[in-house]
């Protein structure tokens, strides 16, 4: 990779692809900044976003960089790695019907722009304040990570230094978010999502030419990762992380967690015209995420196969820690494969992974610090339209500069960091979860014993990640989950301080209420049975 001849192969066709798309994304956010009014127009996309942008924008915020260059080395290199990784995927259509029968039909009501502006008025300002901060503080602190992995790459590929990728990534990213909001986030999302699908296909594509079909690839996979599905294990002190229970059940409550209580995703739902229109939101995320995650699983499978009948592309790739980085093995098989220009479209792929990622969280932080903090502070009875949209706009630039400043930190930690970032995730999700879901569907949880339970559910986790080792992460999710449920009702009650909760706790007649005239029935019918359809095709795969 250090090889100059292969940093020959970035030409000056390939970065004026580069400049092309980076120039078009900015163009349209100064044409969409021109049609705002204010903080809702900013935030939430002035409510008049067809549900197929956004939920294209959903599904390219989950195809972050980690998950297009991390999912491939899974599969091909990992110890312990392999298919086994599409069992996660088992649980997202199952997550996507609780959302969106028991949580969006209370929040989207709300007309909120923070999510945690529900557990204000639900509970407390303290229950809400701690977990917007919670979000903040690993949102910041993960998008610094996604930035710091993207300019490694784009470093390696293009002998541009870390500085110069830094900035190059997260400069245009900051400016056409600042301009152009939460619409310019998700029509360029719809945008990088098309190139990136794009990009995968014709790499598929390359890598099944090369061993004549489909199936003879994966036939090719060592055996011991054809395996789809693993009813073995359990996840519970055998060393199996990524065993069938755990990643069913733990992949549920973390899904449900991350769909349905995470800033950065509900902020895209809450954008909807109506109702209807956010659960079609979560349906076709529930629906779409297979086939995407399916497809860079594919390219981990040729991209193995390739290695094998390769012996001089291992070596090729860059050191880390003694060893090659598997993570790099997707980018440096484009640059010795495609020719001059479409090294180029490799190089906008990249940019779109890690670009709908970090536009997401950087608009969603700013609306929670303006909407928990700022205004929920403010002295001031009324902000105008011109006034919302400066301070939201500023607070956007922020943390883009926050976030960009500490991707110049992680160097040293990222390494194990990018290994743990779905841990970390798991240590409050479960909890955050449990607290929602105390709000959501039960009359006589209070504030206090909401925090109680959070604080309660988190230490479990972390006493588990720290003290029980063998207990596989995914399961934290669902233990934090209930320590926090259990134990934040039971204070509940012995405190016996109940606020008026109408509008505010699930019942049958508001989701009726809510649900529109759509015979969602059937809807949620169809996502069930989508569960069985990744299962069979998981089993298909593992008998090639």
């Amino acid at each position: 990779m250090g090889d100059p001849s292969e940093m020959d192969r970035i030409s000056s066709l390939d970065w004026l692809v580069v400049a092309l798309y980076l120039t078009g994304l900015i163009g349209l956010s100064l044409f969409l900044s021109l049609k705002q009014k204010d903080r809702r127009d900013y935030y939430v996309a002035g409510k008049n976003t067809g549900p197929t942008a956004i939920a294209v924008s959903v599904l390219a915020t989950q195809c972050s960089t980690n998950s297009i260059l991390g999912a491939p080395a899974f599969v091909a290199f990992a110890a312990g790695g392999g298919l086994l990784w599409l069992q996660y995927e088992l649980a997202v259509p199952l997550a996507m019907i609780f959302i969106m029968v028991f949580m969006m039909p209370i929040l989207y009501r709300l007309q909120l722009i923070s999510v945690y502006e529900y557990l204000e008025r639900r509970f407390d300002l303290k229950t809400r304040l701690l977990l917007s901060a919670v979000f903040q503080l690993v949102r910041v602190f993960a998008t610094a990570v996604t930035v710091y992995s993207i300019s490694i790459v784009i470093e390696l590929i293009t002998g541009l230094s870390f500085v110069t990728s830094v900035l190059l990534l997260g400069v245009f990213t900051v400016v056409y978010d600042v301009l152009g909001g939460m619409k310019a986030v998700i029509y360029s999302d719809v945008v990088q999502m098309i190139l990136l699908v794009a990009v995968l296909i014709f790499v598929l594509f390359m890598l099944i030419g090369e061993f004549n079909g489909l199936v003879e690839m994966v036939s090719s996979l060592p055996s011991e990762r054809q395996t789809t599905i693993d009813f073995a294990g359990h996840g519970l002190g055998d060393g199996k992380d990524f065993a069938f229970w755990p990643m069913l059940l733990g992949g549920f409550f973390l899904y449900v967690s991350y769909y349905g209580c995470d800033q950065s995703q509900v902020q895209r739902e809450l954008c909807a015209k109506n109702q209807d229109d956010s659960q079609r939101v979560l349906l076709i995320n529930g629906l779409l995420r297979f086939p995407i995650v399916l497809l860079y699983c594919l390219v981990g499978v040729g991209i193995a196969v390739y290695s094998d009948s390769n012996p001089s592309f291992l070596p090729s790739l860059p050191v880390s820690g003694g060893e090659p980085n598997y993570n790099l093995a997707v980018p440096v098989f484009l640059i010795q494969q495609l020719p001059v220009g479409i090294v180029g479209l490799t190089l906008v792929a990249l940019f779109a992974a890690a670009m709908s990622s970090l536009d997401s969280v950087i608009n969603s932080l700013s609306a929670t610090s303006m909407e928990d903090f700022l205004r929920r502070f403010s002295r001031s009875e009324e902000w105008s339209g011109n006034r919302e949209l400066l301070y939201s706009r500023l607070l956007t630039l922020f943390w883009g500069v926050v976030a960009l400043s500490m991707s110049f930190f992680v160097g040293d930690i990222a390494s194990t960091v990018l290994v743990a970032i779905n841990k970390v995730g798991s240590l409050i999700n479960g909890p955050i979860l449990g607290v929602f879901c105390l709000g959501l569907l039960t009359k006589r949880a209070a504030g206090n014993g909401a925090c109680i339970g959070l604080i309660l559910g988190f230490l479990l986790n972390l006493g588990l990640w720290l003290f029980v080792p063998t207990v596989s992460w995914l399961w934290w999710n669902v233990f934090g989950f209930f320590v926090t449920v259990v134990f934040g009702y039971l204070v509940s009650l012995s405190t016996r301080t109940w606020a008026d909760v109408s509008g505010l706790v699930w019942s049958r007649r508001a989701f009726e209420q809510a649900k529109g005239e759509q015979l969602w029935g059937a809807r949620y019918g169809l996502l069930a049975f989508w569960t069985f359809v990744i299962l069979s095709i998981s089993f298909t795969l593992s008998l090639v």
